[in-house]
């Protein structure tokens, strides 16, 4: 079984006054596991329902290995949907559920036999092949439902949303199947999904959405480390961002970190950060640095570092998960830092403590990070 590639060219949707679908381009490699990650309300699913032909754009085109699929109709496109809802027929079988395609399709006895077990097998629910859907998890029914999706061998598996119904254990779990079924059978699954940790975790890459735009595409760490827009920095991950100036700028000599930025941002005070931008003093620009990037210490350390962002303040919320913690610290206020800013903070527990946390409420901290875990997300005129 072999994917397809699979191009949006221009394409365009309304419905009504309401633009749901704003000028897409996209080009999805043969095989690759490629998510379209949003808000609700953004377009992923529209523009989903384009692709398997259960709509049709105002505009544009969609190709499946270069040729033009919007004249035909689902059933001619070889590509499948894996429904948020599972879309199974209670009164069928596990067996007969995943067998309905092939009978449509007057498929002989034997195979459907064969081709049946062979799917079963590949999901896992071999055992599960009287079961009607009632008897089963939400697990089981979504992995029916993929099963029946796979047996008409398409070249595209479209997938909507497919484990949102399920809870967060549950939807780990099948995720991480989900991927291995992927690796195994190596066609184009094309992944709509609103939460971004799902997305980070399985996808090749990720397009992200927003009212009917695509505001980036990227692998995951692209997507995480270099949001092209304030937009994709705080909807993926926790991120702390701030507007401010350019002060200065100065050429290092690391070719992979081409300028070092000293930025003015009112509720921090001067900042450094590196880019590769060519930036000009006076330019407005916002800047992020992720929580995970923060060193937080009840200690203050000296450095003879020249690119080191050093901050004290006061831990106002300390939030325990187990294996990690977050603060949010509020800094301490400084004449060119006013109003001071609230830093989000997470700390990794790599180590056993036996006494409780050493970072606790009303703690003074000290936090510091690197220039270049820094990153200047938009450039403002």
């Amino acid at each position: 079984m072999n994917g397809s590639d699979v191009a949006v060219k221009n394409v365009c949707k309304a419905f009504g006054d309401f633009s749901v679908l704003n000028n897409i381009n996209l080009a999805i490699k043969k095989g690759e596991f490629f998510s379209l990650l949003g808000p609700s309300g953004c377009g992923k699913t529209t523009l989903l329902r384009i692709i398997a032909g259960f709509e049709t754009p105002d505009e544009g085109a969609v190709f499946l290995d270069g040729d033009d699929v919007l004249p035909l109709p689902p059933n001619q496109r070889q590509v499948n949907t894996v429904f948020q809802n599972y879309a199974l027929f209670p009164h069928l079988s596990v067996f007969e559920n995943v067998a309905f395609p092939l009978r449509i399709r007057k498929t002989e006895k034997y195979e459907i036999e064969e081709r049946v077990t062979e799917y079963l097998k590949l999901v896992q629910l071999e055992a599960h092949t009287k079961k009607k859907p009632s008897q089963l998890s939400g697990g089981q029914k979504q992995r029916v439902a993929i099963a029946r999706a796979l047996i008409n061998e398409p070249r595209v598996l479209l997938l909507d949303e497919p484990l949102s119904a399920l809870d967060a254990k549950l939807r780990q779990h099948m995720l991480i199947e989900l991927d291995q079924i992927h690796d195994k059978i190596g066609i184009t699954f094309i992944y709509i999904t609103h939460d971004q940790q799902e997305a980070l975790s399985v996808s090749d890459r990720i397009a992200v959405m927003n009212q009917g735009d695509v505001l980036q595409v990227g692998t995951p760490q692209e997507i995480y480390e270099t949001p092209a827009t304030n937009f994709v920095a705080n909807f993926i991950g926790e991120t702390n961002l701030f507007d401010g100036v350019v002060a200065s700028v100065q050429k290092i000599e690391n070719p992979e970190l081409i300028y070092l930025a000293e930025l003015d941002i009112p509720e921090l005070g001067h900042i450094k950060v590196t880019t590769d931008d060519r930036l000009r003093a006076g330019q407005k620009v916002s800047f992020t640095v992720r929580p995970e990037k923060i060193d937080i210490s009840t200690e203050k350390k000296v450095t003879k570092r020249e690119d080191i962002n050093f901050f004290q303040g006061t831990v106002e919320e300390p939030v325990y998960s187990g294996f990690q913690s977050k603060f949010y610290v509020k800094l301490k206020k400084t004449e060119d830092a006013l109003p001071a800013a609230t830093l989000r903070v997470i700390k990794q527990h790599a180590f056993y403590y036996d006494e409780g946390p050493d970072i606790i409420w009303k703690d003074t901290v000290y936090l510091s990070w690197r220039a270049n875990d820094g990153y200047i997300v938009e450039v403002k005129e």
